[in-house]
């Protein structure tokens, strides 16, 4: 079913190959949620309806890139709702944006790199060197579109696909597996108001869980001695989303001094240098 269904996205309604990609990505994590399977829904549906229901996908996608992307009153996702026959709203990609985006990047390359492989390289033609049955070892595909500014890379080889149970629980747990890097705080403190290490993770462990931090590592001291910032790896990326909850920049205080934290980006400690 979900080969039927990318088919159709990609050969039938001709949709972009990246963007089809990620729309099935992001059914298939909402099924591991434990969402009903729109793509048990939609392999019944006429062609129209499925693109309908594809473009809402690409709604939560682009609430998952930018800051601040309008969502409509009611929330939006009218026909992903009717299918499911279960409330869902855009809401829930802007609070739980980076756990979202995580489990899309994990889908995409542990599952649909594997499912998908032979009719990528079906749509995306000889011209990408793609339609040969290369020996060993096999030359990865780039597919246009990747690597993407949220969801990064993405690479096929030219293999047979391979079939496997979705249901699989050591499927279910690669999806699951998520980088430090994807649940990295950066934190930033104010000039003359110097916050120590104790300091942050008492803040976190007491707002949060007792276990939520991984390491916490302080930043070089300026030419007065102080730590103006930190980067704090977490156990789990769902805190992070509660730690941000829908923000790109939070504030909190301890003992008094303010606190900053957002999303770690490798550019991050460039600024303070």
């Amino acid at each position: 079913m979900d080969r039927k269904i990318f088919s159709i996205l990609v050969m039938s309604l001709a949709r972009d190959p990246s963007q089809s990609l990620l729309v099935m990505a992001l059914w298939l994590w909402l099924e591991n949620l434990g969402y009903p399977s729109l793509i048990l829904k939609l392999v019944s549906c006429p062609h129209g309806l499925i693109n309908d229901v594809a473009q809402e996908a690409v709604s939560c996608l682009n609430c998952l890139e930018l800051e601040n992307f309008p969502i409509p009153n009611d929330g939006g996702l009218f026909l992903t709702r009717v299918l499911m026959g279960r409330k869902i709203s855009l809401h829930l990609f802007k609070y739980k944006r980076f756990t979202t985006i995580t489990g899309i990047k994990n889908v995409l390359n542990k599952t649909c790199s594997r499912i998908f492989n032979d009719i990528l390289l079906d749509v995306l033609g000889s011209s990408s060197a793609c339609r040969f049955l290369l020996p060993y070892p096999y030359i990865p595909v780039i597919v246009p579109g990747f690597p993407h500014k949220v969801f990064g890379e993405f690479t096929i080889s030219s293999t047979n696909f391979e079939m496997f149970d979705m249901k699989d629980g050591t499927i279910l747990k690669s999806i699951l597996d998520v980088s430090d890097q994807d649940k990295t705080i950066f934190l930033t403190f104010s000039r003359g108001f110097p916050v120590s290490e104790k300091e942050v993770s008492y803040l976190f462990t007491s707002t949060f869980e007792d276990d939520c931090i991984k390491t916490i590592v302080m930043g070089n001291r300026n030419s007065k001695g102080q730590v103006l910032y930190a980067t704090m790896v977490l156990n789990y990326v769902e805190t992070l989303d509660r730690i941000l909850n829908g923000r790109h920049i939070a504030k909190f205080r301890v003992n008094g001094k303010h606190i900053w934290a957002r999303k770690y980006d490798r550019r991050d400690k460039l600024y303070y240098a």
